[in-house]
């Protein structure tokens, strides 16, 4: 089966397939034949062999008289010997069925991963296939949300390649331009696309992009914002509170923590926002290299009120110091 990761590098390129070739003119530097239509096709490549091949996605581009180029886009998680035997299957069938030349993209998530696949196939008698790869190092890091709007795929893309390289500022201002990107987006594909940004990020780039986001006056997302008090409720859980373990993950899920609980639940989802928010503040004070004295970690860890650890953590993204970041009069 597929995993989450194939699935949702996979899911960008299915639902923007201009996506493709995009990346192969601007990030790879190969130009393709002038087109004026992009399409998807039928991703089967079995015709009349035993064997079923199947390409993760094909891509056709037509030109005033016809197909002009067709690609195949394949997602790659792990060296896969198997593939250099499969991708010539589906580059030579494609080049038959549609009549013109035929590429094999290859997308992934692993520079390692990219090397292996940029090595070319031989084919016998000094031919070979070299397939055309997108690793991290050529997806484009996007950082304006002008561009993310244009593409949204493109900068959900890019928080996938860079964000887990990148420091908790740098990753934020990733999925921040990305988020934004997405409001031209239908509701169902914007809230999907914001699962994906954010589940890419560990918990001090989300920590880091909340506090960029109410610094620029944007309201959170829903969805993130459930997400994360989710996340608290699930630490309060931790703590032995059993009607927050039971009621307050279900309901944070289904509502959002926002909705109100029994005195149980809400001691619960208190204690567990308290916890993320204190893990969080510790996160990116180390992320940005900012020292805590014994005073001034005793003062973090007995912090009870999340209210004071958020303006914590809001500080904490922009001051140049422990002392700073842990100001009162903020």
């Amino acid at each position: 089966m597929p995993s989450l990761t194939h699935e949702a590098l996979l899911m960008l390129f299915r639902n923007c397939p201009e996506l493709a070739p995009r990346l192969i003119q601007d990030s790879l530097g190969v130009a393709l034949p002038v087109y004026s239509k992009v399409s998807e096709q039928s991703i089967d490549f079995t015709e009349a062999l035993p064997t079923e091949y199947r390409a993760d996605l094909v891509v056709q581009l037509t030109g005033a008289d016809g197909p002009v180029a067709g690609l195949v886009v394949e997602v790659q998680l792990r060296r896969d010997p198997q593939k250099r035997y499969t991708w010539p299957v589906y580059a030579a069938t494609l080049r038959a069925r549609l009549q013109c030349d035929a590429y094999v993209l290859v997308v992934t998530p692993s520079e390692r991963v990219a090397r292996w696949c940029r090595e070319p196939i031989s084919q016998g008698a000094g031919s070979s296939l070299r397939p055309l790869v997108l690793g991290p190092e050529a997806i484009p890091v996007v950082r304006d949300p002008e561009i993310a709007r244009a593409v949204p795929e493109l900068g959900v893309l890019s928080v996938w390649a860079h964000a887990p390289h990148r420091d908790a500022a740098e990753s934020a201002q990733l999925a921040f331009s990305a988020l934004r990107g997405l409001e031209t987006l239908d509701v169902e594909r914007g809230r999907l696309y914001s699962d994906i940004v954010l589940w890419r990020l560990n918990e001090a780039a989300r920590a880091a992009l909340e506090a960029e986001m109410i610094s620029k006056g944007y309201e959170l997302q829903s969805d993130w914002a459930k997400g994360h008090y989710a996340r608290g409720v699930e630490e309060g859980r931790a703590r032995g509170v059993e009607e927050g373990q039971a009621r307050g993950v279900e309901e944070g899920r289904a509502r959002g923590v926002e909705e109100g609980r029994e005195a149980g639940v809400q001691e619960g989802r208190v204690m567990g926002i308290t916890e993320a928010r204190r893990a969080d503040l510790y996160e990116i004070l180390e992320a940005r290299g900012l020292s805590l004295t014994e005073e001034q970690r005793t003062r973090i860890s007995d912090c009870v009120d999340p209210d004071v650890l958020k303006r914590w953590i809001r500080q904490a993204v922009t001051a140049d110091s422990a002392s700073a970041a842990l100001d009162r009069t903020k």
